[in-house]
């Protein structure tokens, strides 16, 4: 094989405990904002039956609250594996990669197809990390608000324990109507990560042909090496 040929490589990319964690953070999201446009404004009218079982609005909050609660405990996990685990270490190098210009000025250039993919130290690139740091104060900002909005309609147990703080913060936000409100623009919010997230990862799929996108189902991605 000459010196101008190239083989790949494998590479394990994302651990098991990040794709399951991914996935159920992605079907959480999912099903919030479904139920979340239901809760806020009812579009379905329950077929009329004389016995009172016409409870969609009661089985549209459940599923929000559920999945509000494996959201917040998926979100806690990943938290602590990215600060603490040492799989998670190529994750945090990528803060060296977020403070370099000139990692960003190629990556940039990348994106508009004039330069090859920069070298990076992180499992990140620096818009991929920074959008992330973004997508992750608007979870940690909706889980905030949907708690207060939680203490607001239960007051046994934990909104019991939470009611007390989540009352100071309600207040500091500048009523309920304020944060009802803050919550639906972080919904909105998401939604357009998640549009743009969906893309970039076809994107580098089909332009980068390393295995991408395959890599949050098996966790192994392709690298091109010189022999």
């Amino acid at each position: 094989m000459t010196n101008d040929m190239k083989c790949l490589e494998r590479e394990v990319e994302f651990t098991s405990s990040y794709r399951w964690q991914h996935w159920l953070r992605a079907v959480s999201i999912v099903i919030l904002v479904a139920t979340g446009f239901y809760i806020a404004v009812p579009f379905i009218t329950p077929t009329p039956h004389p016995t009172p079982t016409g409870f969609l609005q009661n089985y549209m909050r459940a599923f929000h609250l559920f999945f509000g609660f494996l959201l917040i405990a998926v979100v806690i996990f990943k938290s602590y594996i990215f600060l603490f685990v040492k799989d998670s270490s190529g994750e945090r190098k990528s803060l060296l990669d977020l403070i370099n210009p000139a990692v960003w000025i190629k990556q940039i250039g990348y994106y508009l197809f004039i330069t090859k993919h920069p070298k990076l130290k992180g499992t990140y690139n620096p818009v991929q990390f920074a959008a992330y740091i973004l997508f992750y104060a608007m979870i940690f900002g909706i889980i905030l608000t949907g708690l207060m909005l939680y203490v607001q309609v239960y007051h046994e147990g934990l909104a019991g324990f939470l009611y007390a703080p989540m009352m100071k913060l309600t207040v500091l936000f500048g009523g309920l109507a304020v944060v009802r409100e803050v919550h639906h623009l972080l919904t909105w919010g998401i939604i357009l990560f998640v549009t743009v997230h969906i893309y970039m990862a076809i994107f580098n799929a089909v332009y980068g042909k390393e295995g991408s996108m395959d890599a949050i189902f098996s966790g192994l991605k392709w690298h091109s090496k010189h022999e």
